[in-house]
């Protein structure tokens, strides 16, 4: 059975150290997001050269695109001290006094997952980014009061993947708010051969092309691929990742030529021959591939909409004339369905 993280933006605890050595340090060396990258260059050059605090950011998109990333750079070009938590981990208002409390001047404060935070961390965060101070509550009863602690001009950057679950009075709050997109096959295959030269891999062009058109759109994906192949080249051939080697192993793992591996397939198939191609809830869909229905919303549905295997409509999902022809499958008419006037 294949590695399920594979498909997925989400970071595991044993990659970890793995992607932190592959990571880019300066703006130049990070590929892609290039509209993205001349925003982030102009509000850097104006605050260094003013001698200011950079305005706070606001990073969103898909998991495993490199918000977190992006924000080690910005503190690295800005020469400045890197905080970093997340939105889970922010529990009490107390968590987040304590870090706010340690803020130094100019510092950048990252908050991953900020859409998780709770509603009164959330508040207590407001004045902090727009008033640059800390309303702490002190004694209890009627005669407690409000004392607020002034803060340095820092530089807070939050990222999320669910932009929708940002609630706009804290977005309100962020000066830059960027969206990452998804990676073209040509940015791929660079990171793909950058990151085989820190690892001293050898890799021909035809093998990191092959890698980046099965990584969905997704460096995280595409490093964690390229773990899985070094392996196998290294097991099962000379160590050198020719395209061969690569086909080999990324067959072996059940990771097609688009990126789907088992879930995908059991997940369009499921679709396409046990309901006839839909409509169907994604309640049901889970239910029948014994999986969770955030998990399928969440990691594979957004990129089968994006290859045009699948639709959202008001009635559930339905597969699409493509998936019918991809996956082999023929199209079979619902009880008391007419057939289309132009088809």
């Amino acid at each position: 059975m294949p590695d399920r993280e594979l498909v997925s933006g989400n970071r595991q605890a044993e990659d970890l150290q793995f992607e932190v050595g592959l990571r880019p340090r300066r703006l130049a060396d990070f590929t892609g997001q290039s509209k993205l990258k001349e925003n982030l260059e102009i509000a850097i050059q104006a605050a260094r050269k003013r001698g200011e605090a950079m305005d706070h950011v606001l990073l969103y998109g898909p998991p495993g695109l490199g918000k977190t990333t992006l924000a080690s750079i910005i503190a690295e070009e800005l020469g400045v001290q890197f905080t970093t938590t997340s939105g889970p981990v922010l529990q009490k208002k107390l968590d987040l006094t304590g870090i706010l409390s340690n803020i130094r001047l100019h510092q950048v404060f990252f908050i991953d997952e900020i859409h998780r935070l709770q509603p009164d961390v959330e508040e207590m965060l407001y004045s902090a980014l727009e008033d640059f101070r800390v309303d702490i509550l002190v004694g209890v009863g009627p005669g407690a009061r409000t004392h607020s602690l002034p803060m340095p001009k820092y530089t807070a950057i939050g990222a999320t993947t669910r932009q929708g679950l940002v609630s706009a009075p804290l977005r309100g709050r962020f000066g830059l708010v960027l969206r990452l997109d998804p990676y073209s096959v040509a940015e791929l295959e660079t990171i793909v051969k950058r990151s085989a030269k820190l690892l001293n891999v050898e890799i021909e062009d035809g093998a990191g092309q092959e890698l980046a058109r099965r990584c969905r759109g997704t460096p995280r994906i595409a490093n964690r691929l390229l773990r899985r192949v070094r392996d196998y080249a290294e097991v099962r051939a000379d160590g050198r990742i020719t395209k061969t080697v690569a086909q080999k192993a990324l067959d072996l793992l059940d990771v097609d030529r688009y990126g789907l591996d088992e879930i995908d397939q059991k997940i369009m198939m499921t679709i396409l021959e046990k309901y006839r191609g839909g409509p169907v809830g994604v309640g049901t869909i889970a239910a029948s591939i014994s999986e969770e229905a955030e998990t399928i919303e969440e990691v594979y549905e957004p990129y089968l909409i994006q290859l045009g295997f699948l639709n959202r409509t008001p009635r559930g999902r339905v597969a699409t004339e493509l998936a019918y022809e991809y996956f082999k499958v023929k199209r079979k008419r619902q009880d008391g369905e007419q057939p289309a006037l132009f088809s």
